[in-house]
């Protein structure tokens, strides 16, 4: 994987020393990819299986996705979006934690509902890849993400969407491990209760991912 410049700081006191990371290098446009992560209806739409994901989720997080998405496209920077689908009777999907079961059982999530398809406002356009998993916790694990970023060439994935509480973090550390940098614009996540993604965001992912904020990002892809 490519790698940022990365400076580090003289430290007196024998730790280890700060790294100062350019954003602007990390997300160049043809090796950066935005991902975006169970932006479809069953989880955020107006029907969503977890309400108050979902009402989170619409009050910062989506507004900050439709405003970054068509700079990331006008920029080149490649548009991957994940999502989750199951059959009406489960076969072949997890069963096996408490969070498989969470939710309105309701909810339709199998291919071709509304449930289990992107958001209408997020597109997809017609550069965008779309990609679905049938079991897991997060886009990566055992999906075919990985293989279809490195053959984009991707370096750098820029995480979007839910849920801060489990798939974002699943994906970030997933990421990580497969030598992936991931930047992380605060405002384009989501997950509930909202002090409690803040303090996994402040305390966890800022130690793995850069965190940024969606200003940030179009500033740095604007023409």
């Amino acid at each position: 994987m490519g790698h940022a410049v990365l400076r580090g700081t003289s430290r007196r006191d024998g730790a280890a020393p700060r790294m100062r990371i350019d954003v602007r290098e990390l997300v160049t446009p043809g090796r950066t990819a935005v991902v975006t992560q169970e932006c479809q209806g069953a989880v955020i739409g107006p029907d969503a299986g977890l309400r108050a994901l979902a009402d989170e989720a619409q009050r910062v997080a989506l507004p900050n996705i439709k405003r970054l998405l068509p700079a990331a496209r006008a920029a080149s920077v490649h548009v991957v979006h994940c999502l989750v689908q199951r059959r009406p009777d489960g076969l072949g999907s997890n069963r096996n934690a408490k969070i498989f079961a969470i939710g309105r059982n309701d909810v339709a999530i199998a291919p071709g509902t509304p449930g289990a398809a992107l958001l209408p406002e997020l597109g997809p356009e017609a550069g965008d890849l779309v990609l679905t998993r049938w079991h897991g916790l997060g886009p990566m694990g055992g999906t075919d993400l990985d293989a279809v970023l490195r053959n984009l060439g991707v370096t750098t994935i820029v995480a979007v969407g839910v849920s801060v509480n489990v798939a974002i973090t699943n994906l970030v550390m997933d990421a990580v491990n497969a030598g992936y940098h991931v930047v992380l614009p605060r405002d384009a996540v989501a997950g509930v209760p909202t002090d409690y993604a803040d303090a996994v965001i402040d305390n966890t992912l800022s130690l793995l991912a850069t965190v940024t904020s969606t200003d940030q990002l179009l500033q740095i892809w604007q023409p």
